[in-house]
């Protein structure tokens, strides 16, 4: 690995605190709509997993591991479209999450939009989709920097 860069949580320390207090609002919201502390760590490992991001999907799966969610769910985050583990709430909701963290390709596609609208409440598709504004914002962070992935919690 290359030599270490800018830490922009370090740099901007003001800029940081800004993003963790949206990233608080946004949690806050996600439990006022209803999502639970499993569904918002299943749409934020897999934007990380997405995005590419070790650091925050070391975190997240701690988190996933401290909401209850077992080894093989969270395994098959990654291969969700084939697996039988997740309910349809679940499956509307990675579904989103890959048209927010693929974004640039084709928006949030109106198929994508009526089939998750049709199965998450308008206040459940508002919260996750600041969510994964949340999350995809610290993942472009830890990537820029290429934050070294933390020892695990547990």
């Amino acid at each position: 690995m290359s030599e270490a860069r800018v830490h922009l949580s370090r740099s901007a320390r003001d800029a940081y605190n800004a993003l963790d207090a949206f990233s608080k609002t946004v949690k806050e919201l996600a439990g006022d709509a209803g999502i639970d502390a499993r569904l918002k760590e299943i749409v934020q490992i897999h934007a990380s997993q997405l995005n590419g991001c070790a650091y925050c999907v070391r975190i997240h799966v701690d988190r996933a591991v401290d909401a209850g969610l077992d080894a093989d769910t969270i395994a098959q985050i990654a291969t969700w479209r084939d697996s039988g583990v997740f309910t349809e709430r679940e499956r509307a909701a990675l579904e989103l999450t890959e048209s927010f963290t693929f974004i640039h390709e084709d928006g949030i596609p109106d198929d994508v939009y009526n089939h998750v609208g049709g199965i998450l409440s308008e206040k459940e598709y508002v919260a996750l989709s600041w969510l994964l504004v949340s999350i995809n914002a610290f993942n472009r962070i830890t990537i820029a920097g290429r934050y070294p992935v933390p020892p695990r919690s547990q």
